[in-house]
């Protein structure tokens, strides 16, 4: 490859990480944001939004994925060496907060355009480890639930996504949601509420 083309490369990557930049920012701002108004708000042509991009919901799609991505990584770096399988679902669940908080709008604005079942799709990955977790807990009677481990991943996903609504429509209060959050997953793996609160409490301090 030539230096020219090197070049070329280098400032086509660098337009396409500031395109998705200023389009999560604006459809933060405003959930009906064009592809104009994004094109505008990044210093660009319409066309060059195109060229990355050949519609608006394949701009949020790639958001999308960018999120599940970001949460991916503290998710793994957050159970990183936690034996404790309540912990290490405490300090996930805490640290994934707050990634999933600033995208909390946009996912909702995802459901406009990439399916539910197009989000669950990419949060695969996630949910088998959070499963090899929440197995290990039920075997070492951590946990404690009539669900198999498949199905109790499943609505502890949901309970997630159900909180970033309640924040969204203002039902819960913003610095209160993730400790909320880890508290509410803890339980619904049957960690008694006290120890819950206990374990989430000495994490955050």
């Amino acid at each position: 490859m030539t230096a020219m083309t090197t070049g070329h490369t280098s400032r086509a990557d660098a337009n396409r990480r500031r395109i998705l930049d200023v389009a999560l920012a604006e459809l933060l701002r405003d959930p009906d944001a064009s592809m104009d108004q994004i094109a505008r708000a990044a210093g660009v042509v319409r066309r060059t939004v195109y060229g990355h991009f050949p519609s608006r919901e394949a701009l949020i799609a790639t958001l999308v994925d960018d999120a599940v991505a970001a949460v991916e990584a503290v998710h793994t770096a957050a159970r990183d060496g936690v034996a404790d399988p309540a912990e290490a679902v405490a300090r996930s669940v805490l640290a994934v907060w707050d990634i999933a908080d600033r995208y909390r709008l946009l996912t909702a604005l995802a459901q406009r355009t990439v399916t539910m079942q197009g989000i669950r799709e990419r949060l695969a990955p996630l949910r088998r480890d959070a499963v090899a977790h929440l197995q290990q807990g039920l075997d070492d009677g951590v946990f404690a639930s009539p669900l198999p481990a498949e199905a109790l991943a499943y609505v502890q996903e949901q309970t997630i996504f159900a909180l970033m609504e309640a924040v969204n429509d203002g039902l819960l209060p913003t610095e209160e949601a993730g400790r909320s959050a880890a508290v509410t997953v803890l339980t619904s793996a049957g960690v008694p509420a006290t120890r819950a609160a206990a374990l989430v409490r000495e994490l955050i301090a």
